[in-house]
């Protein structure tokens, strides 16, 4: 309790910096709002230096709901922007690509190398060998071909 009494700036200012340490740490970017209140509590203690540390608490518990919630909107929007976002998806990393057919689809089904890897494929007709063939969508981890 002693050193809830107690409380001055720099001890608001070395959580902040503690924080910011521990974000670095691969937090996401979630101990920042925590961080950010951290400072604002020393900013007001330093112009009131006459608030108890109850308010204090206080002032840091609401800032750092409120600042990690804003900042987690704030990650989800951008979150969902990527410059590539079929890095992790190979199958629609092969649209629009053409490939010779090694052995026929028959029934609709069938599979094609397409590089070193062999591909379960889906057609709308049979297929004859040797054909050239384009993939033209997929379905998780199956395309979807006709030929060329």
């Amino acid at each position: 309790m002693e050193l809830f009494e107690t409380l001055q700036v720099w001890h608001w200012i070395v959580l902040g910096l503690l924080l910011i340490g521990a974000e670095t740490l691969g937090a996401g970017g979630f101990l920042l709002g925590t961080a950010v209140a951290a400072f604002l509590a020393s900013v007001i203690l330093y112009l009131m230096p006459e608030i108890s540390w109850e308010a204090q608490l206080i002032v840091f518990a609401v800032m750092s709901m409120i600042f990690t919630v804003f900042w987690w909107f704030f990650f989800k929007r951008v979150d969902k922007e990527s410059d590539t976002p079929n890095l992790n998806d190979r199958a629609s990393q092969l649209i629009g690509r053409t490939a010779t057919l090694g052995e026929p689809i028959i029934n609709g089904q069938g599979r094609v190398q397409i590089g070193d890897t062999y591909w379960k494929v889906t057609a709308e007709r049979d297929i004859q060998a040797e054909t050239i063939i384009k993939v033209v969508a997929s379905d998780g981890m199956t395309l979807k071909i006709e030929p060329v």
